[in-house]
């Protein structure tokens, strides 16, 4: 069992990492039936959230059934984080996560998300001042370090523990990186390995088949995996990689039916919860997953994320069904 805090998580949790326009609550919930044991909320920023920006208030929403749920902030001004974190308490999550990781130029700018990792010192305040201005377990989530000549995230992680961190998510890269190359788990497991660390470490990046997530298991020790792009499109993946641990066989893949039962499901969760426009809009980038491997596809992709009106979705949903609807993935 691996334990955040007093909740108890299996052997080995998966984690569905916040992502940007795509860990909203429609998504989230889609993984959660198929097996994610934590999940995450997309990051809002801490300055959205202290000036009642619409777009940051939103990412908020969580309901009971997504539980257990994490709440991700992200930010470098203690003033507006420690605000942050009442305005999030008031939202009930399980967990209060900490974005140490995003290498988004607009965010890194700041010195927020990754671009923190060229300031050790004050990511460490800031962690100190957040666990002690809250009751709920705080978590992070970070990068190896700024580059390659810097990384640290052994002495990071150590001390992020000491000030009160109740588990801590690696990506294997560095921000230079960005997404570009492999994920390096050499120094997520260091950081396992630390005789000094007591905390759940998860790692996180190019966990994109069952077998990386045995490897991640068996290779490298670590107490879980934060999955991100391989579910996108995918919720499946989830449950795949549980089948694959469980009996050292693939599950079979969703059928057409269930992929068009899938979609059609998100698209209506993501209309009902934030209307029609960005409804269509923010669950496009999940299509191409989802019919991925279709030959002669490209006519109705480009209708579903293309139409601006969800009626023409649903119905490139039914014209898919009646033409694939006998198609086997493999």
């Amino acid at each position: 069992m691996v334990k955040i805090a007093d909740i108890e998580l299996p052997d080995f949790p998966l984690l569905l990492a916040p992502m940007e326009d795509v860990s909203d609550p429609p998504f989230r919930a889609l993984c959660k039936e198929q097996g994610a044991d934590v999940v995450y909320t997309e990051f809002i920023s801490s300055e959205g959230l202290i000036r009642d920006a619409a777009k940051s208030v939103i990412k908020l929403d969580i309901y009971e059934k997504e539980r257990p749920v994490g709440i991700q902030i992200f930010g470098a001004e203690l003033d507006s984080m420690l605000q942050a974190v009442d305005i999030v308490e008031k939202s009930n999550p399980d967990i209060i996560d900490i974005n140490f990781g995003c290498p988004v130029k607009k965010v890194v700018c700041k010195n927020a998300g990754a671009g923190i990792l060229r300031d050790i010192p004050l990511m460490v305040k800031l962690t100190e001042a957040m666990v002690k201005r809250t009751k709920l377990p705080v978590t992070v989530k970070t990068r190896l370090g700024w580059d390659t000549p810097s990384i640290k995230i052994v002495e990071v992680a150590e001390r992020l523990q000491d000030v009160g961190i109740k588990a801590i998510s690696i990506h294997g890269r560095t921000r230079v990186q960005m997404y570009k190359g492999e994920a390096d788990w050499k120094p997520i497991a260091q950081v396992k390995n630390n005789p000094r660390m007591h905390i759940p470490v998860f790692g996180n990046g190019d966990v994109d088949t069952p077998e990386a997530a045995v490897r991640m298991r068996d290779d490298y020790g670590l107490d879980g995996a934060m999955i991100g792009r391989a579910s996108i499109g995918n919720p499946w993946f989830f449950k795949q990689v549980k089948h694959y641990f469980k009996t050292g066989t693939h599950l079979s893949l969703p059928t057409m039916e269930e992929r068009v039962e899938a979609a059609r499901r998100h698209l209506q969760m993501a209309i009902d919860w934030k209307g029609e426009k960005l409804g269509v809009f923010e669950t496009r980038r999940h299509y191409t997953n989802y019919f991925k491997g279709i030959p002669h596809f490209k006519e109705y992709r480009m209708k579903m994320v293309t139409s601006d009106e969800s009626a023409d979705v649903f119905a490139a949903f039914d014209e898919v069904l009646e033409k694939f609807g006998d198609f086997q993935f493999a």
